[in-house]
């Protein structure tokens, strides 16, 4: 095992990619690179809430080393620990639908990547270690109440079985930082606190769009706009460390071995978005700079899970538009895959990838969902065409009677084996448990008045046909008219 000063570090990503030449840690674009070299910015006082064992494992690290007085400081940022070259990465995304340009690691600072003794190769980073050049007006930090909502679902995602970034430790401090946490004109000071993430990488969908040329609808471009070598450099840097059967398959031939990536991306983010299904999990930001380019989980932010099962859940108060809703997540995944897509159309062309997507992504999608369903519903015998049936049909009885998601299927594993003792007490044991989980008739959604901008477009359109044209068939009023229906429905 390691020590805090022995850790094996191999800081691959920094001898393969381009480096920002500028040194300064100061807000500005990024053109021509992927990294920038940038230092923590030091706390004051720092202190461990709460550490993960089996991921600091991955590092080699042992309680011991956890409980000595140096862990604070190296993993707040303080001290910079032997072997490591910190560092912000610069990628772009589509926010919301539309193209923001250079974004980039606006709070968490790389610090390196470790090899343990299994040979397995990890990145660690500060989330909330300071301000970075990608910081814009923010000032690099995070609070206690969101470190330890990312910590917590990081493990808890892990320990579900659900392809996840890990969380090493949450650590907090005397440094104050100031936050309006309603948003209501009252701001409060709060403790500056820090999580340790730790992935293979944090590579994502967005890190290949910083080549972007301009976007047809925003006009925003990528920093390093038309900068074909380094999307080739990005593109073999990950398929030879992270994906190096494809890399070997392919030899030459870059169009295919592009093509393989791109399938084998297709296929891990169906699966991952199946898992979130499957359990109820909300994610409230997708966009592509939130798409790991593993298929993990990434970027825990205003994420939730269901409780009363609702297809229109929204997690994400500033989600107005219900973008990124529960039901929403499967396509809204598939839309960034293609934007992925364009981002690498310099080197494999759009047709193919388009096709390929088609060919793939639903098909996997579903199958992967139905598995993990049948599992959860005991189903282990041979698959049937019914299956699925019976799970929309299960899951619109949720919907209708406003069950609990989870603690539905807790109570539907209380269900003993026919012909085992008491089984008929049981299964009407099981039966009242399921009805505890419901709402009362008078809890259930009442018919929602028209909201006010629906209301106010819906006038605007009856007066306007150009309008009325071009709003025909909007998947957002399209959403709002449903959610209106499915609620009478339910008087």
């Amino acid at each position: 095992m390691a020590t805090l000063e022995t850790l094996n570090f191999d800081n691959l990503v920094l001898r393969s990619l381009p480096i920002d030449p500028i040194k300064q840690n100061f807000v500005r674009q990024v053109p021509n690179a992927c990294f920038s070299l940038v230092d923590p910015t030091a706390v004051k006082d720092p202190e461990v809430v709460v550490h993960s064992e089996s991921a600091m494992g991955l590092l080699d690290l042992t309680r011991e080393q956890v409980e000595r007085a140096e862990f604070a400081e190296y993993f707040s940022g303080n001290t910079k620990l032997p072997g490591s070259q910190t560092a912000a990465h610069c990628y772009c995304g589509h926010q919301f639908g539309s193209f923001a340009g250079q974004l980039g690691d606006g709070a968490a600072i790389y610090l390196g990547e470790v090899l343990n003794h299994n040979g397995e190769r990890w990145e660690i980073q500060l989330k909330g270690a300071g301000k970075t050049p990608f910081s814009r007006t923010a000032d690099g930090r995070k609070v206690l109440r969101s470190s330890i909502r990312e910590f917590l679902c990081s493990e808890a995602m892990h320990h579900l079985g659900i392809p996840t970034t890990r969380a090493g430790c949450c650590i907090t401090s005397d440094t104050k930082v100031v936050r309006d946490i309603f948003y209501d004109g009252n701001p409060i000071y709060e403790k500056s606190s820090i999580v340790l993430r730790i992935a293979p990488t944090f590579i994502r969908f967005g890190s290949f769009e910083i080549v972007k040329q301009a976007d047809l609808m925003t006009g925003r471009r990528g920093p390093s706009a038309g900068r074909k070598d380094i999307l080739i450099q990005l593109l073999d840097y990950v398929i030879k460390t992270f994906y190096p059967q494809i890399y070997a398959a392919h030899g030459e031939n870059s169009e295919d071995r592009y093509l393989a990536f791109y399938k084998e991306v297709i296929v891990r983010t169906a699966r991952l978005v199946a898992e979130w299904q499957c359990v109820g999990f909300c994610h409230g930001v997708l966009n592509t700079d939130n798409m790991n380019i593993l298929g993990l989980t990434i970027d825990y932010g205003p994420f939730g899970f269901m409780d009363n099962f609702n297809p229109d859940f929204v997690c994400n108060a500033s989600d107005d538009m219900a973008r990124y809703s529960y039901k929403a997540q499967p396509e809204i995944c598939k839309w960034n895959l293609i934007k992925l897509a364009e981002a690498m159309a310099d080197v494999l062309p759009i047709a193919k990838s388009r096709i390929l997507l088609e060919d793939v992504y639903d098909l996997e999608f579903l199958d992967y969902y139905l598995n993990k369903m049948r599992r959860k519903l005991g189903i282990t015998w041979k698959a049937l065409a019914s299956d699925r049936k019976l799970v929309e049909e299960l899951l619109q009885t949720m919907e209708e009677t406003g069950a609990d998601f989870t603690n539905v299927f807790r109570c539907l594993s209380q269900i003993k084996v026919h012909g085992s003792a008491d089984c008929e007490k049981n299964n009407e044991d099981v039966l009242e448990y399921i009805l505890s989980q419901c709402l009362d008739p008078s809890d259930l959604p009442k018919e929602p008045a028209v909201s006010g901008q629906l209301q106010l477009l819906l006038l605007m359109m009856n007066s306007n046909p150009a309008l009325a044209a071009q709003f025909e068939g909007s998947p957002w009023i399209q959403a709002e008219k449903e959610k209106m229906e499915k609620a009478k429905k339910l008087q």
